[in-house]
């Protein structure tokens, strides 16, 4: 039996990508799994570029494998990176048998024996493609909605790694939803790159549903308990979108909005087709709404033409939506992009120093935040184990909390009195 090992870098839709990889390698051409790259056959890794930092990590990464990996095991590159690099992997690491990129997942056992083989189209449509079943957790699911992305921020490369926006059917969602309750998932999360404007384009034919629509459909599957997605695009958060979020018990009371910069100014150089006016209206609306919500959030520091007005708006749009979680990044200039090119990039030491601000400022939210949890009850759905003899698991808006407790709780949903917090998770005890 050949063994696989697979490495992920980046986003969830990265890990579900993997999940399909390894359900077609080891259902279909009989490779069994491994964790230790050293007894592996075939080594894969599936790539990220949104940032530059992944894409160094990755020619650090494959050196690395081919020193240690065993004789006549081959090394693969998959995901965003090696769609835009294409070719230029194999140049840079002769050592690597084929390039597989995000688009072209479906393709992976044509791969397997073709050396140098290079796959890497944008345009391929994998959205009716009916992978084999694989999970890393028996506990949730993730399941890919839509493919691809139609935005064109200036600073993102997706498009570009990704292809232009496909929404997979809606009965091979539900289907999928189905077949992971039936494996004993309670907890299911819907993928995509802007999954609220699912619906916007098929493959196949004109069909008239949306985001909303597949909410409702994939809430009245039996056995399905909970309901997350990421991520939503501001733009398309309209009240119908938001009052379905906010009455269906079955969606989990978190929402990651990403803001990117709080300037209209910079957010029209971005071409992220809102205003700081929409983001603000949302967010308040969300919290009207949903008084326990928990709302994340990217942002961007150092857009070039970034000035100290414009941070200074975003820092106003952070105290005033109060963000639970926040990823933020200096700006980092990626191949393909229009910023890119853009003349007026913000010096390095200018935009480090604005992070450390927002990060600063945002830890000490993050103190006042976590300590109003403090005795509250919090129904957990459990699904690790810790070290220190402890569980994990996520309340219905989104806070990690872990108890006392060992794998009889896996796969349960507990109520839990909220005994220790901290800024990024909760401690507690089991409500008898």
């Amino acid at each position: 039996m050949r063994k696989l090992y697979i490495e992920t870098l980046g986003c969830a839709m990265n890990v579900r990508d993997s999940e399909h990889i390894i359900a077609e390698l080891t259902e279909k051409e009989g490779f069994q799994l491994v964790e230790d790259p050293k007894e592996a056959d075939l080594l894969l890794i599936n790539t990220c570029s949104v940032r530059e930092k992944p894409v160094h990590k990755l020619f650090s990464e494959i050196g690395y494998l081919n020193k240690i990996k065993r004789e006549g095991a081959k090394i693969g590159v998959c995901g965003c990176t090696a769609s835009h690099l294409g070719e230029e992997i194999i140049k840079r690491a002769p050592y690597v048998s084929f390039v597989l990129g995000a688009r072209n997942v479906s393709k992976i056992r044509d791969v397997l024996e073709r050396e140098g083989a290079v796959e890497v189209d944008i345009d391929h449509d994998e959205s009716q493609y009916a992978f084999s079943d694989y999970r890393s957790s028996p506990y949730k699911a993730l399941i890919n909605i839509s493919i691809g992305c139609d935005k064109r921020c200036t600073f993102c490369i997706v498009p570009y790694t990704r292809g232009d926006e496909i929404s997979i059917p809606p009965e091979l969602i539900v289907r999928e939803v189905e077949r992971a309750v039936a494996g004993g998932a309670k907890e299911i999360f819907l993928l995509g790159q802007n999954v609220n404007n699912y619906g916007r384009r098929f493959s196949d034919r004109e069909r008239k549903i949306d985001f909303t629509d597949l909410l409702k459909m994939v809430s009245e599957v039996d056995g399905v308990e909970r309901i997350r997605f990421t991520s939503p695009h501001p733009l398309h958060m309209d009240d119908r979108f938001l009052q379905e979020f906010a009455t269906n018990p079955k969606i989990c009371k978190s929402m990651h909005m990403p803001l990117q910069s709080g300037s209209t100014r910079i957010l029209r150089r971005m071409k992220r087709g809102y205003t700081k006016e929409w983001f603000l209206d949302r967010a308040q609306r969300l919290r009207e709404m949903v008084p326990t919500v928990r709302i994340s959030t990217d942002i961007i520091v150092g857009f070039p033409g970034e000035e100290e007005r414009d941070f200074e708006e975003t820092i106003e749009v952070v105290r005033k939506v109060q963000f639970e979680q926040i990823f933020s990044f200096k700006y980092s200039p990626r191949p393909l992009t229009p910023a890119r090119e853009y003349r007026d990039q913000v010096p390095d030491e200018v935009a480090g120093r604005r992070l450390s601000l927002l990060q600063e400022l945002h830890l000490q939210m993050l103190d006042e935040i976590s300590e109003r949890e403090m005795g509250k009850i919090h129904q957990v759905y459990f699904d690790e184990l810790k070290p220190g003899g402890y569980v994990a698991g996520r309340s219905d808006n989104n806070w990690i909390v872990k108890v006392k407790g060992s794998e009889e709780l896996l796969g349960e949903m507990r109520a839990v009195r909220i005994t220790k917090t901290g800024r990024l998770a909760l401690e507690g005890e089991p409500v008898a």
